[in-house]
Order: C-alpha cells, then structure tokens, then sequence
C-alpha cells in the first residue's frame, strides 16, 4: 500500500511547533491563528496514527514519535528551500554563496573579492568563514574554498588552488628588540597558535632541527586571523600560511625572520557539484579565481 505523504503546509506548521515549543509561537511565525495550527497538528496526527506533541497548559513537548519525526522533516523542507533558491537563482538572480576555510577568507579572498565585484556587478556574493565541510548538494552554499591534503569526493569538481607554505611572522619591533638568527632563538619568545592548526609549530620546528622547543607552549587563538593580529600587535611569533600574509609582508607590518618556509602536505581547493560547473555565477567566480591565484602578486584590487 502507497504511503501518503502528509501536506507540505502540516509538515511546516509541525516544525515550527516543535521549534518553539508553542503552537501560539508558530502561529506568529507562520502568520495564521492558534487554532488553525492545532488543526493542522491534529490533523497530521491522524493522518500518522501516532501523537506528535503532549499539551500542557505552558507549552507543548514532543513525544518519541514526535521527536523522531521532526529531524527528517526540518531536513526535507531545507531541502526543498534550498532547491527553490537554486532555481530562482537560475532563472535570473545571480547570488552566489560561498564558504572558505577562515585563514583563507580573512587572509586571501578578502583584499581582493572586491576586484571580483567590481568585474561582476550582476552577482551578488554571500561569503561565510567556516572549517565545517558543508554538503553541497543539500545546502544552499554553491561553492566552497577547502583547507586539506586531498579531497575524494566523487560527486564534485575540485580545482587545487596553492598548496600551504608555513611561515613564522612577527612584528618588524619584536624582531629588533629580540634578534632572531637561527631557529634555536625562538625558544627566548612566545610561540603563537591557530588552534585549528595546533600542529604546524610541531612540523616546523622539527624540519629546522629545532625540536627541543616546546611547540605547544604559548597564546592560542581560533583561527589564523587572530593569531596574525597578536603578532603583529608584539605578542611573540606567530606560524601562517605565506600567501595568506602577502600583504603584510609587503608593507612591512610583518616581517618574516627566517629563510625557511615549510611546504606542508596542505592545500587549499576550490569545489562545487558535478553539473553546476556551467552555471554563470560560479563559472565567473570560477575563471576569476584561478586568475588571481595564479598571480599571487596581486594583493587589492586584482
């Protein structure tokens, strides 16, 4: 026997309930009456032939088969108004959302997206930094920007965009104060970390023959940027990614103390599903990219 698929509108109306835990606070969210929501909820339930909430007189609480239900629910309708923003997008409006690994969204792509914008006035990016790996095929992110050794997802395009080149940096003042000739001098400063990247002192410090240093002692940060910026500000050294510090390098804010950068077995790439590679938005964003990484010269303006 075929299974009925409940109304989209009992569906939307039972999320909201259990999101707020009042059927009169989904009545606002969903502009209609009280009533009309405790109708579509005891409509649904008959439909189910199982209770989805317990009513109280404060709020309402969802039952094991409520609670059971409402995750594939919220996940179908996002689903479905992600599609419909794809869509919509296709047939004219050309938003593109992407999402970058932080060091490489503060440090690279934003000096310079506003030469993309300036090229590309008709689409309109929407940036998000973020280390989560969103699925792109049931998110409304278009593209992303992934920090990793490699990537083995069949079902996308991957184009490598650098590969990760470890550099300590520190403030052109910290550098004159406390010189900083060979590798050993590191141990009379503070070592500054990217939590994310805890491990990249550990790797450096082991390639220069400097091992005995402690490479977990020291400031800790949650993302480059920070870590970047209490360098700068005199707080000790910090270890970055060369091409995210381009421009700090170049004026002088940084200075890197060292002749030897580390090659790590990371890289950052540019992703997207199978079959979207032709849509405009990304094909632009795309061509544009792979342009600027390929003149790691040009900091602003592109």
């Amino acid at each position: 026997m075929a299974t009925h698929i409940p109304p989209l509108n009992a569906l939307r109306t039972f999320e909201a309930a259990a999101r707020f835990e009042s059927f009169n606070k989904a009545a606002e969210a969903l502009h209609v009456t009280p009533s009309a929501v405790s109708h579509q909820i005891k409509t649904l339930e008959d439909q189910l032939g199982a209770q989805l909430f317990r009513r109280t007189t404060r709020k309402v609480e969802l039952t094991e088969p409520g609670r059971s239900y409402v995750a594939p629910v919220r996940e179908a309708l996002e689903q479905l108004r992600a599609a419909t923003e794809r869509v919509q997008r296709r047939a004219g409006k050309a938003l593109l959302t992407i999402t970058a690994a932080p060091s490489f969204a503060g440090g690279w792509l934003m000096p310079r997206l506003n030469a993309f914008q300036l090229a590309h006035p008709e689409v309109e990016v929407r940036l998000t930094a973020s280390m989560d790996v969103v699925d792109l095929h049931r998110s409304d992110v278009d593209l992303a920007i992934r920090h990793t050794a490699r990537i083995d997802e069949p079902d996308l395009v991957t184009h490598w965009l650098m590969q990760e080149e470890l550099v300590p940096v520190a403030s052109p003042e910290l550098v004159r104060d406390t010189p900083l000739r060979t590798p050993a001098d590191l141990a009379g400063v503070q070592l500054i970390h990217s939590v994310p990247r805890i491990g990249r002192w550990r790797s450096w410090l082991k390639a220069m023959g400097a091992g005995e240093i402690d490479p977990e002692a020291g400031p800790k940060f949650d993302h480059d940027a920070m870590a970047v910026q209490a360098a700068q500000n005199g707080m000790g050294v910090a270890i970055v990614n060369r091409a995210l510090v381009e421009k700090e390098l170049a004026a002088g804010s940084l200075v890197a103390p060292f002749p030897q950068d580390l090659v790590s077995d990371l890289a950052f790439w540019l992703v997207y599903p199978k079959g979207r590679g032709d849509e405009p938005a990304i094909a632009a964003f795309r061509a544009w990219l792979l342009a600027q990484v390929a003149k790691p010269e040009a900091a602003e303006g592109g």
